[in-house]
């Protein structure tokens, strides 16, 4: 195992959890890898939401004090226990840091386990790896994990214009779905360049006739991945025995079509990344470096900020005043 850079390491981190203001950027030591895991160097991190609600406790998890925050990293080995298959020098990527006993990614140097670690192809940007590792994961959750999706299935995306519904849309096409999304106006082509056949304005008050239009047989799976949640839509739009995802939501609490839904065997099914299992994100990670490498995933990015920065980056987060992914330089 090769020797760390240095003894100390910048790093955004809480001494417990709280407001944005618990955040700190100071010094820690360099954490030591066992012997199934890795050093990283991180060159870019990425913030997720989910990063706000673990520190500020509104989503339970064991954390480990002082506690880095954060989830994704891109980086360099520069440490490899010798029970894991990486080499000092080789790039990676994990989107799994950060919750359940894990240190976070937000910090020069991270840990992380052999098993939630994946090379990162040849040639693919730094920044495009650290901005849809996340997103791109949920958009594998929700179609091959809870969706059931199979090639010649009809599929809403709402919310086609984020990073998690460009992704979704592109693994639907990928995966041989005819997708109808629903965007603002200014994000049709970008919609429209991950692959979805037909987008809708999301303000269009006859949404539902237009769907119905499009696929008057409904579709096989609803997913609205902005978190504004119109359950009536839903259940207007899945046909008898689909399914409607739940990824995210506001505190919105929208009346719930009971009837509609129960009478024709539709089913919800709620998931979260945090949720998933090693070998669900070892798959996802497969199919995102494939994707990667030819050229099939976008992501926007609204600012690389350096890791001063992380506590202005978590309170724009919680003010939902980010339209793209904030990445951060460690």
């Amino acid at each position: 195992m090769a020797a760390p850079l240095a003894e100390t390491m910048r790093a955004a981190y809480v001494e417990r959890l709280g407001p944005v203001e618990e955040i700190v950027v100071g010094e820690l030591g360099v954490p030591v890898p066992g012997p199934t895991d890795v050093l990283v160097a991180a060159e870019l991190v990425a913030a997720n939401p989910v990063d706000t609600l673990v520190r500020s406790g509104r989503y339970p998890t064991s954390v480990p004090f002082p506690f880095v925050v954060g989830r994704d990293v891109v980086g360099t080995v520069v440490a490899a226990g010798p029970g894991t298959p990486f080499d000092v020098g080789e790039r990676v990527w994990s989107n799994s840091l950060g919750h359940d006993g894990r240190q976070g990614s937000f910090s020069e140097y991270a840990v992380v386990p052999a098993e939630r670690c994946y090379r990162l192809p040849g040639g693919v940007d730094a920044g495009l790896a650290a901005a849809v590792a996340h997103p791109a994961a949920t958009a594998y959750l929700a179609w091959f994990v809870h969706g059931d999706l199979r090639p010649g299935r009809w599929v809403y995306v709402g919310g086609g214009g984020g990073n998690v519904g460009s992704a979704a849309i592109a693994m639907a096409r990928r995966a041989g779905a005819r997708v109808l999304a629903s965007a603002q106006p200014r994000d049709h082509d970008r919609c429209r360049k991950a692959g979805a056949n037909v987008i809708f304005d999301y303000r269009d008050p006859d949404l539902a006739g237009h769907l119905r239009s499009a696929a008057p047989g409904g579709v096989d799976v609803f997913w609205e991945t902005s978190g504004h949640h119109d359950v009536d839509l839903a259940a207007d739009s899945v046909v008898t025995g689909g399914r409607v995802l739940l990824s995210a939501a506001t505190d919105e609490r929208p009346a719930f079509p009971v009837r509609d839904l129960y009478t024709r065997n539709v089913s919800l099914h709620g998931f979260v990344i945090s949720r998933a299992t090693v070998s669900q994100l070892a798959d996802a990670a497969r199919l995102i470096n494939d994707m990667l490498v030819a050229g099939q995933l976008s992501a926007r990015i609204a600012e690389v900020l350096p890791l001063q920065a992380t506590g202005q980056v978590h309170a724009r987060l919680e003010a939902g005043a980010v339209t793209g992914r904030l990445l951060v330089r460690p």
